[in-house]
């Protein structure tokens, strides 16, 4: 079995990335321009702006990808880490690749003091809802949107 390493996104990644953020709108029937791509890798590339990223890194090939940033919890009078994208390739998938990238945003969470990692998915995501029910909490918590 191949190993898997994680790290923070760099700017040699960009080509892999793209590929795999073009990917992950696809899956989820998001139109996603390239022009989307290019401001959503300047935040990830921007020290100062609260989106970071991390990659998954499988036989020399970047196979995942994490989006991250945090959030104020009033209620709570804490902060959390919010888990925006969360995607492996089709080929890696049951690697072990996902749940690398998961088990690293546990230090980057403490790092910045946060108390959860929360993150939402599509209801009938099924394959992601079977292997997130086996490493979080499903909340009862309902979402809503509204479009500007």
């Amino acid at each position: 079995m191949s190993q898997i390493t994680v790290r923070a996104i760099e700017q040699g990644d960009k080509a892999e990335w793209s590929a795999l953020y073009a990917a992950y709108a696809r899956f989820y029937e998001v139109d996603q321009t390239e022009k989307m791509r290019e401001t959503v890798w300047s935040w990830l590339n921007d020290p100062d702006h609260e989106v970071s990223g991390l990659c998954a890194i499988m036989d020399g090939a970047l196979v995942g990808i994490a989006h991250v940033r945090p959030f104020a919890r009033p209620l709570a009078a804490s902060k959390g880490l919010y888990l925006d994208d969360l995607f492996v390739s089709e080929a890696a998938r049951g690697t072990g690749a996902a749940a690398a990238l998961i088990e690293a945003l546990k230090p980057v969470a403490k790092d910045c003091g946060a108390t959860v990692i929360r993150w939402i998915t599509a209801q009938d995501n099924a394959r992601a809802r079977a292997f997130y029910d086996h490493r979080a909490d499903a909340t009862e918590w309902v979402t809503y949107d509204i479009d500007l």
